[in-house]
């Protein structure tokens, strides 16, 4: 069967897009807009190179140093030693899909026609993610200013046949050598071509887009344990109730309420205590306030989606080609993307804190409303899930640092040139680890959850949640009884939420959620 193909043309790539190339593994072919407008622009940089007057990046040094002119036989040297000189990542290796999404984004900034590189660079690097061949990048490296430079020129270095990759089997090789195996050929840089490859916001735009995918399926998750605490904790469903949403028409919060209404609905635990005997006056703030926790950080992750889809819509480079001429810019700046990066781990910090608050609760005979001490079958000789919670807390507290923006830190580099950097890959960075550790946070609360929903038998829980309890136990995590080793259980939750698992039990029965 024909291997997938995404097309890279003279527009913006989807998120979804992003998501076939980066995780799905789809090869990319540029579109003939593409190739048609990187002609045109290569054809205005080489009349350029021609000239007797110095053009910054096609006849001059960079950074601190464009105010040399480089003469015409030393410009093939000085694109070399630009990639060279600037592959100066250190730190362990990133992760696979973040290289392919940095080299996505990077080739749908050069298909617009705005960078001036030749044709046949531009198709080599839509060989590579084609190929499965994944440069080398490290941790450290990028300022989020100038562009993710180290970590984009560990990229272009590979377009030059040099540096180890990762093959399509994950292999550690010399670049030479994968190249040779799919049939491919490195390149010879030529002027501005270095800058061209180097010079963007794609490795900390690639993150973005990955963690705004994960975060809209996990905070469809959330509202999942959510309503599996609030039932197993006989709260009340009122407060859910769409009249109420109107009256804050967030529409995040409106969402997550329709979702907990509908994901509780037919609940034989709720109509349990829904009777007039019923002396509960009001659920704690993390059952009666779920909606408005989990639809704030719903609205971020949309704003956040919004900023993203404009930058997927830029190109990013200096200079620039644009109406017939070079210029000079700064758009490589990361600032806005750095920002909503941050913003991100600041809201997946807060619902990850609520998550545990709602799992502590079952944890306290003084609170849990006649569910034994930790959820343990013998109190005392047991310990249930009281570990599970120092886990959770554990994990929210390193969320709660990470927190802490990236993007008002700025340490000048080259010689005062560039005395102002945004650290969007350091925000990138942290965030991804903060969506992971928001993935593990729910993934202990839907499976606390679903141990007090045993526990509440012979009530029946609602048959959204009781889905949910089915997939735990049919993936062998057992229901309640004796103590026994908890980590694998916690990890299998992990995988399920992770995976969608979850969210997609709940849906098979309530179709989809907000």
């Amino acid at each position: 069967m024909e291997q997938e193909h995404v097309e890279v043309g003279v527009g913006p790539v989807s998120f979804d897009e992003v998501v076939a190339v980066v995780r799905g593994g789809a090869g990319v072919r540029l579109a003939p807009d593409a190739l048609t407008a990187i002609d045109r622009a290569r054809g205005i940089v080489e009349e350029l190179a021609a000239s007797p007057t110095p053009t910054y990046g096609v006849s001059t040094g960079f950074g601190a140093l464009a105010t040399r002119h480089i003469a015409p036989e030393l410009r093939t040297q000085l694109q070399r030693s630009l990639v060279r000189s600037h592959a100066a990542g250190s730190g362990p290796e990133v992760e696979r899909e973040v290289v392919r999404g940095l080299m996505l984004l990077r080739l749908s900034t050069l298909a617009t026609g705005h960078t001036g590189v030749r044709r046949e660079t531009a198709e080599l690097l839509a060989g590579l993610l084609t190929h499965g061949i994944t440069p080398v990048v490290h941790e450290y490296g990028s300022l989020g200013c100038s562009g993710d430079l180290a970590p984009l020129a560990h990229c272009a270095l590979a377009l030059m046949g040099e540096g180890q990759v990762r093959d399509a089997d994950g292999n550690l090789v010399p670049v030479a050598d994968a190249l040779a195996a799919a049939g491919l050929k490195p390149v010879e840089l030529a002027e501005k071509e270095g800058l061209a490859l180097i010079n963007g916001t794609d490795g900390m735009l690639g993150m973005l887009v990955l963690a705004i995918t994960d975060l809209r399926r996990l905070l469809r998750t959330v509202d999942i344990a959510a309503a599996m605490s609030v039932e197993a904790q006989l709260g009340t469903d009122r407060v859910f109730a769409p009249e109420l949403q109107a009256l804050r028409p967030h529409p995040g919060q409106a969402d997550a309420a329709a979702n907990l209404v509908a994901l509780l609905a037919d609940s034989g635990v709720v109509a349990s205590h829904r009777g007039p005997d019923c002396n509960r006056v009001q659920d704690a703030y993390s059952l009666r306030c779920s909606p408005q926790v989990h639809g704030a950080a719903r609205d971020t992750v949309e704003y956040a989606a919004t900023v993203a889809g404009r930058e997927l819509a830029s190109a990013i480079d200096n200079p620039v080609v644009v109406d017939g001429r070079l210029e000079s810019n700064g758009n490589f700046h990361g600032a806005p993307v750095a920002y909503v990066l941050d913003f991100l781990a600041i809201a997946a910090a807060d619902v990850a804190s609520i998550s545990e608050r709602r799992t502590d609760r079952f944890l306290d005979k003084a609170r849990n409303h006649g569910l034994p001490p930790f959820l343990a079958d013998d109190p005392g000789v047991d310990s249930g899930h009281m570990i599970a919670q120092y886990t959770q807390a554990a994990i929210v507290s390193e969320m709660k640092r990470l927190a802490n923006p990236a993007s008002v830190d700025s340490i000048p580099s080259s010689a005062m040139q560039e005395d102002h950097v945004s650290m969007g890959w350091s925000a990138a960075r942290k965030l991804r680890r903060s969506v992971d550790g928001l993935t593990r946070v729910v993934a202990i609360e839907v499976l606390t959850a679903a141990r007090a929903l045993d526990l509440r038998a012979p009530l029946e829980p609602a048959p959204a949640t009781s889905a949910v309890v089915r997939l735990l136990r049919d993936a062998g995590i057992a229901g309640p009884g004796p103590d026994r080793h908890l980590s694998p259980e916690i990890e299998q939750a992990f995988q399920l939420v992770h995976s969608g698992a979850v969210l997609d039990a709940a849906q098979s029965v309530i179709g989809d959620l907000r």
